[in-house]
């Protein structure tokens, strides 16, 4: 007869082998796929990556930048920024550069039509977008060119020199002119171009001058020298932004202001505070839309990523700012200061 002790672990041990039976197996557990370990899962598209290049520090290639940086926020573009300052072998180290770094596509201010055009064609022949600004570029080297029509730009300060010298100077004139032909030859001379076409047909101008002063104090010393030179100019037109800022200096130095009158080409805001001055010096220049032309170099640059159509020349008409309208140009002063500030 089985002893207690017998019969109490038989019993264990067949309430085991009863509870081992009855259990069931937990599956091994799934393993979660994630886009991250998915080798089918198609991975995220490379960020665009776009370079802008400008030739110089000055607030017309400032607002350029801006509006190529806005333009490339709201596309989720990277813009990668540089500036050549005025050097050809600058501009093309750049342009080489960025070729080696497969840039999407290059955003630039020529600093020659036929200079630039080489190193520009290798970007091309790599298959990076060319989206020239400012200058043009000779050769099928760029998908699209956007410019403020020189020529109108100097025709437009013109016609309003035309009126200031029938009600102010009697129809007469003796004009010195402040261009840039040894920087941008052919910018420079469509400008000048458009300014003299419009004066010359009062039959009492005369251009007694024609110096080339792109900057500042470049052009308050040239203007200074046709001033001493030329003693009987009374007004003055500069073919761009620094030489316009050197010209009214220049007459204010020279102790001439309400004798010689200035006009000129672009806007920044020390011209912009120089038509507002109560010193009569300057007259009106035409701005061009520099913010515009930074945009539209973006998105053009983003349609031919995406295959499609440009306009191979787009070419704006320019703002003419003058102190006879002076609510235009306090308008204009406004929308300027968002601008630099980043508004």
């Amino acid at each position: 007869m089985p002893t207690l002790r017998r019969v109490l672990c038989l019993a264990v041990l067949v309430t085991a082998a009863i509870i081992s039976g009855c259990a069931k197996t937990s599956p091994p557990p799934t393993a979660v796929v994630t886009p991250q370990n998915d080798p089918k899962a198609a991975k995220p598209a490379a960020k665009l990556r776009f370079a802008g290049i400008v030739f110089q520090e000055d607030q017309f290639f400032r607002l350029v930048l801006f509006g190529m940086r806005d333009a490339a926020k709201k596309a989720g573009v990277e813009l990668l920024e540089a500036n050549s300052n005025n050097n050809p072998g600058k501009e093309i180290e750049l342009i080489n550069t960025y070729v080696s770094q497969k840039v999407d596509a290059i955003l630039i201010s020529p600093l020659s039509p036929k200079g630039s055009m080489a190193a520009l064609k290798l970007a091309r022949d790599k298959g990076i977008t060319v989206i020239a600004h400012n200058t043009p570029i000779e050769g099928d080297t760029h998908q699209a060119y956007i410019e403020c029509s020189a020529e109108d730009l100097g025709a437009q300060t013109g016609k309003a020199a035309v009126q200031y010298i029938t009600s102010k100077l009697g129809g007469r004139a003796n004009i010195a002119v402040v261009a840039f032909d040894s920087q941008v030859p052919e910018q420079s001379k469509a400008r000048t171009k458009g300014f003299v076409d419009q004066v010359s047909t009062l039959p009492g101008v005369k251009v007694v001058a024609h110096q080339d002063a792109w900057l500042p104090e470049m052009a308050v010393k040239k203007v200074t020298d046709m001033l001493t030179a030329n003693p009987d100019i009374n007004l003055v037109w500069s073919a761009n932004e620094g030489g316009t800022i050197g010209s009214v200096m220049a007459v204010k130095n020279a102790g001439k202001a309400g004798k010689v009158a200035v006009f000129g080409t672009d806007s920044s805001q020390q011209l912009l505070d120089f038509l507002q001055a109560p010193d009569e010096v300057l007259q009106a220049v035409t701005s061009q839309k520099p913010v515009d032309v930074g945009r539209m170099a973006v998105e053009f640059a983003l349609k031919v990523k995406n295959g499609e159509k440009v306009e191979k020349t787009t070419s704006m008409q320019g703002v003419l700012l003058s102190r006879a309208d002076k609510a235009g140009v306090k308008a204009f002063a406004e929308q300027f200061k968002l601008w630099t500030q980043g508004g």
